[in-house]
């Protein structure tokens, strides 16, 4: 604390807030807001401004540092109005610093940047250094979320030496654990242990227990990043020990969730899976959307090791689901980006799904990925948006999953089926919409895989639908099916060429296929395929 934050205090005031900076060094964050309020109603009426504000602005932060974004919000109204009924620069500079580390907590990079370069000015012109380096070290973290890690770590090289020359102890471990992160992430080995091993000193030296267990489970994940499971285990067992001893930790679900992913790594799936819900009972318990999204994700490589992809599915969309959620309201700087990440696993383990339900048949082979590219193709041509195309085309990978409830005697005939046999193949589009249950894709595909075998002219299956009753996505997708069960040789028969195929299509146009989808096929997608069979 700066001295002239302590200015007016009773003793019995110093008192209180010292033992709430003890009680908050040990991650105690309920403690030392009771502690941090008796102080406040310890204050005479004559306590400087700054004194108050900086009281408010303590117990904001421990709403912040308990996940309560909102109520830290409130009290920093507060504590800057005190400040600027003070007419106190610096103290209202302070309050703006923690505003915008919430701002920065709800993805808002834009707003809480622009407080951060104001806090950065108002304490230059203040002449307070530690201000000055704490907005450095802010800038920092925005210019990390934001992809910029070489902006990033000047940012963080700046305010650590800031410290070191106010010999400000007490801020250099949660800066060291930030670049250790970062490092990590960049998977510069040397400079992220170096990070660690000094923060691990500083939290030593000064008896910070709760920066400890940060930078001993950040310990962890580095050694989790290099693959270094023993030295993982270690440090997650010391970032447990510290979280133990206090009056709970905000970090420990952080923790579980680490050693799931250690566990699932090695091989220990039901340790996996206990700490692993453990994680998520305490991430739904406190209602923690970002906590329980990246559980889920974790959930999800466990079950795609267990290569149980419908539960890898599941599990995927609920990570989806929840960080879509974030995204809405905001809470999470760099959801976009976990989004990407997501999507682009669900996009794998879909193919893989869908080439694992061929593999029994050698002549369907690729059916579902060449399927899906002709789709895509024909429903960019048709106009159907960028941002649905990533879920049309999972659509169009699993159009055929239902498949795994037909007997593979009935799938492999070389010959023409018998009535008895093509019943049963008629059920693999509702077997299949079935088989995604629970599973709701952020784009609904159950109408593609539903019906894909439906007749423009009607008489198809499952429905006998016709027309413009067939969901117009599964009317794009049946002309992307027919083109490459012509185009592809079959236990039945060989693949027709290009041309051949043309003229049958032509003729299943206005009976099994839409016309003008057809039309478009023909004429956008056709000329730049090439020869169907190569295709």
């Amino acid at each position: 604390m700066a001295d002239r934050e302590l200015a007016g205090l009773s003793g019995e005031a110093a008192r209180l807030v010292g033992s709430a900076r003890e009680a908050q060094a040990e991650g105690r964050w309920d403690t030392a807001r009771g502690r941090y309020e008796d102080a406040l109603r310890a204050c005479p009426a004559t306590t400087a401004g700054a004194t108050v504000s900086a009281l408010f602005r303590w117990i904001a932060r421990t709403w912040l540092e308990s996940g309560d974004g909102d109520a830290a919000w409130d009290v920093l109204e507060a504590s800057l109005s005190v400040a600027e009924a003070a007419g106190d620069a610096l103290a209202r500079a302070s309050a703006l610093n923690t505003r915008a580390g919430i701002l920065f907590a709800r993805g808002d990079l834009d707003g809480c940047e622009i407080l951060f370069r104001e806090v950065k000015g108002l304490a230059r012109r203040g002449g307070d250094r530690t201000l000055m380096a704490m907005a450095d070290q802010n800038l920092g973290s925005v210019a990390s979320v934001r992809g910029d890690p070489d902006l990033a770590l000047l940012r963080f090289q700046a305010s650590l030496e800031g410290y070191r020359s106010l010999q400000l102890d007490e801020r250099l471990a949660p800066l060291l654990s930030n670049i250790a992160r970062l490092s990590t992430d960049l998977e510069d080995w040397a400079t992220a242990e170096d990070a660690l091993d000094e923060a691990g000193k500083v939290c030593e030296r000064t008896g910070d227990r709760g920066n400890a267990l940060v930078v001993e489970l950040n310990r962890g994940r580095f050694h989790l990043a290099r693959g270094n499971d023993a030295a993982a285990l270690m440090a997650l067992d010391r970032a447990r020990g510290l979280g133990e001893t206090g009056e709970g930790s905000f970090w420990m679900p952080e923790i579980l969730k680490s050693y799931g992913t250690l566990f699932r790594r090695t091989g220990k799936d039901e340790l996996a899976r206990s700490c692993l819900g453990r994680a998520e009972e305490e991430a739904e318990r406190r209602g923690d959307r970002v906590l329980l999204a990246d559980v889920a994700r974790e959930w999800a490589v466990l079950h795609r090791d267990a290569g149980d992809s419908r539960a890898t599915l599941v599990a995927l969309n609920r990570a989806h689901r929840l960080f879509r959620e974030v995204k809405a309201r905001r809470e999470l700087a760099d959801v976009d980006r976990r989004l990407a990440d997501l999507e682009s696993q669900y996009l794998a383990i879909v193919r893989e799904w869908g080439e694992s339900i061929e593999s029994a048949d050698a002549y369907t082979q690729g059916h579902c990925t060449r399927v899906a590219e002709f789709a895509c193709r024909l429903a960019e041509a048709a106009g159907l948006p960028d941002e649905d195309l990533r879920w049309f085309r999972m659509g169009a990978l699993l159009h055929d999953v239902g498949k795994v409830a037909v007997p593979e005697a009935v799938l492999k005939k070389p010959g023409r089926l018998t009535d008895e046999e093509f019943a049963i193949m008629k059920r693999h589009p509702e077997a299949g919409v079935d088989l995604l249950e629970g599973i709701d894709f952020p784009w609904d595909v159950r109408p593609m895989i539903r019906h894909h075998h439906e007749k423009w002219a009607g008489g198809g299956y499952p429905h006998g639908i016709a027309g413009l009753e067939i969901p117009y996505s599964a009317r794009i997708l049946t002309v992307a099916d027919v083109w490459d069960a012509l185009t592809t040789t079959r236990s039945y028969r060989a693949a027709f060429g290009t041309d051949r195929a043309l003229a049958i299509m032509d003729e299943e146009s206005g009976h099994t296929l839409d016309p003008e989808l057809w039309a478009l096929f023909r004429a956008d997608v056709v000329p730049v395929l090439g020869d169907g069979r190569a295709a």
